[in-house]
């Protein structure tokens, strides 16, 4: 097989590579999918391809015995990321027959990452490398280079693969041991990691003595069908447990039903049927700078009270209105919009339809945190008032009213279980710069009432670990989520103080400050928050466990601007559970808010006393779903040591929208 698997896969590829040219396939949304493993690729090998940034999606996989369920996003052209749960049917949780937990199907989690290292070109294809499964078990766990070249409607990948992706036998030496011995050996071989979540072994990266080629085909028929073929080198059985294959062809088909969702039926090796469906979204393709409304407009009104009336049907509040022969100052207050740009946007297109043609000067509040001032002091000398809000105005009530979903996966008692909620955030504006915020819920449906198993490690104190408490009581009526005061001031320029009471969130109440430094024309801010806290009780009411502390961390945030843009924030101090250490955060905003991110917390708590998984981390996202955006922070591993306080809003985070996006 190996001198004829070569020349099968390398000649046709290379002539075709050659001869054909001017791909409409290659990177498209619409016409790439993704594989079983919430990669865009083929059946189970992955391609070259990779969506857009700010693109996520959604993938559902039920295969023999391996179901996973993956999100998938891409913070930038050139990289996607994913994470997944997956069940192994028929594999026992754990090798204790007495213990009822083990009679359940094995539960996992883990990471990919795909790079393009180059795009495609006219004669070239385009390259990718990627881990799949980098992190802790690694029951998947492969690495691969593949390169992609598509024409017409069609597409042709060839790869190397390493780990899971290494079993056809083929014969072929590790290209990459020739620059250095060390990639001939792969540390442990093929073994399981057991009792190793978390953990990230990189010496493993692209080793191995042999390696395996895989290659595929997809076509696009009538723009509706993406019928696939590909060579997969998985190992069977391997760690999951696969039927020994027939061979290592598998072919299937996706039914695209439109732009975002897709339902694919594959072939897997000549073994067995498998169903995929994915959902995906591009809101960069979808986005519309602005929904500009114009307001209701009588013969009567001047040009100043129709630039008020466009402003405030456009969610921007007007507190005052000035002008001098040259310019008029707007100062203004908002909450909804996420960035500055869309503010821009409606001020320009409210003074347009207002017929006013003077240069336009704002200053941008939150609360009385100035958040952009382009009016200075020679304005003001020379200007009259037009306008002025009175106090009573500035009282009021915002309230929505939503339903939502809140999932836990990967307990041990099920795969996956959840909640159906309907809640009603509300916003008392009693000044504006004093707020009372709460948040109710009541559980439509859930299946929570058969969570029993205790978490293992709770060192050095229970705060997040005993999630089930609460979520067992989620169907005794309503519930209060948050019930929270905040007051804001402006000791000094671009000096920031938010004081804080109350109900903060689901499982802590108490009282603090924080403090930012924040120039709006810098990209770096910091600051410092001190907070004490109280464990509620598990009856979502107003009661209280024997817990409490007083947690002090100092902040810093920068944004970075250029070919990489990326915001970063550093917290260094005292979480929730009395441990000291610092968190490193990287994240990916887009100016229509959507934000993909990832962190980890470093403590004082061993790897040892934190036991599986090492240290806290995670990814989260703000995404578009039905018109709102949903935030979504996914741990592997629900642990008590770098746990921090959730609140809904910061300083920062109502600043920063404020600041220009690359």
């Amino acid at each position: 097989m190996k001198k004829s698997l070569i020349n099968f896969v390398t000649k046709p590829y290379l002539i075709v590579a050659t001869l054909l040219a001017n791909s409409i396939y290659s990177d498209s949304f619409l016409y790439n999918t993704y594989n079983n493993h919430g990669v865009v690729g083929l059946i189970n090998v992955p391609t070259a391809r990779l969506y857009n940034e700010g693109v996520h999606g959604f993938t559902l996989y039920d295969g023999t015995p391996d179901q996973k369920i993956t999100l998938s996003s891409n913070p930038y052209e050139w990289l996607e990321a994913s994470f997944f749960y997956t069940n192994i049917q028929g594999r026992p949780y754990c090798e204790v027959e007495w213990d009822p937990v083990c009679q359940q199907d094995y539960k996992d989690k883990g990471f990919n990452l795909k790079l393009r290292i180059k795009e495609e070109g006219d004669s070239s294809p385009a390259i990718a490398i990627g881990l799949n499964d980098f992190g802790g078990t690694g029951l998947y766990a492969s690495e691969y280079i593949v390169a992609s070249y598509g024409f017409n409607d069609t597409d042709i990948h060839f790869g190397l693969g390493y780990g899971q992706l290494n079993g056809s036998g083929a014969g072929l030496k590790n290209p990459l041991g020739y620059i250095h011995d060390s990639f001939f050996t792969r540390p442990g071989g093929q073994s399981f990691a057991k009792n190793k979540g978390g953990t990230v072994d990189t010496s493993k990266f692209f080793s191995g003595k042999e390696v395996s080629p895989f290659f595929g085909i997809s076509h696009l028929y009538k723009n509706k069908y993406l019928l696939k073929l590909e060579y997969d080198p998985t190992i069977t059985p391997g760690f999951i447990g696969y039927e020994e294959d027939n061979h290592h062809v598998s072919y299937g088909l996706d039914y695209l039903i439109n732009d975002k969702f897709s339902i694919g039926l594959s072939h897997e090796r000549g073994n067995y049927f498998s169903l995929r469906f994915s959902v995906k979204n591009d809101p960069m393709k979808t986005y519309k700078s602005t929904n500009y409304k114009s307001a209701a407009i009588s013969q009567q009104d001047n040009k100043y009270t129709k630039l008020i009336k466009n402003l405030e049907e456009n969610d921007i509040g007007v507190k005052r209105v000035t002008e001098t022969s040259r310019s008029i100052g707007l100062e203004l207050t908002q909450f909804i919009h996420p960035n500055l740009n869309l503010v821009e946007e409606i001020i320009a297109q409210s003074t347009k339809d207002a017929g006013i043609q003077k240069e336009i000067k704002t200053d941008l509040e939150i609360a009385t945190v100035l958040a952009v001032s382009e009016i200075d002091e020679a304005h003001k000398r020379a200007a009259k008032t037009i306008y002025q809000r009175t106090s009573s105005d500035e009282v009021g009530i915002n309230t929505s009213n939503s339903i939502r979903f809140k999932p836990l996966i990967a307990s041990r008692e099920q795969f996956f279980k959840g909640a159906l909620l309907a809640e009603n955030q509300t916003e008392f504006i009693l000044r504006r710069n004093l707020f009372f915020k709460t948040n109710l819920k009541y559980s439509l449906y859930n299946n929570f009432d058969d969570l029993r198993y205790k978490p293992v490690d709770t060192y050095p104190a229970q705060v997040r670990s005993d999630v089930k408490q609460y979520l067992l009581n989620m169907d005794k009526g309503i519930l209060v989520g948050m019930a929270q005061l905040d007051y804001h001031f402006t000791p000094a320029k671009n000096h920031h103080v938010m004081l804080s009471g109350g109900i903060f969130e689901d499982m802590f109440s108490g009282v603090g400050m924080e403090y930012l430094y924040f120039i709006p024309e810098k990209n770096y801010s910091f600051g410092i928050e001190l907070f004490h806290v109280r464990k509620r009780d598990y009856e979502w009411k107003f009661g209280h466990l024997d817990y409490s502390n007083v947690t002090a961390t100092a902040n810093f945030y920068y944004r970075n601007y250029g070919s990489l843009p990326f915001d970063m924030k550093i917290t260094a101090g005292e979480y929730l559970a009395g441990d000291e250490g610092y968190t490193i955060e990287f994240s990916r905003s887009f100016i229509n808010g959507v934000k993909f991110g990832a962190f980890a917390t470093f403590t004082d708590v061993s790897y040892d006393q934190f036991g599986e998984g090492s240290f806290d981390k995670g990814i989260f996202f703000n995404i578009p779903v039905y018109g709102n955006l949903i935030n979504y922070t996914w741990r592997p591993l629900t642990k008590d040591p770098g746990a921090k306080l959730n609140r809904r809003n910061t300083l920062y985070d109502l600043l920063v929208r404020f600041r220009p996006i690359d």
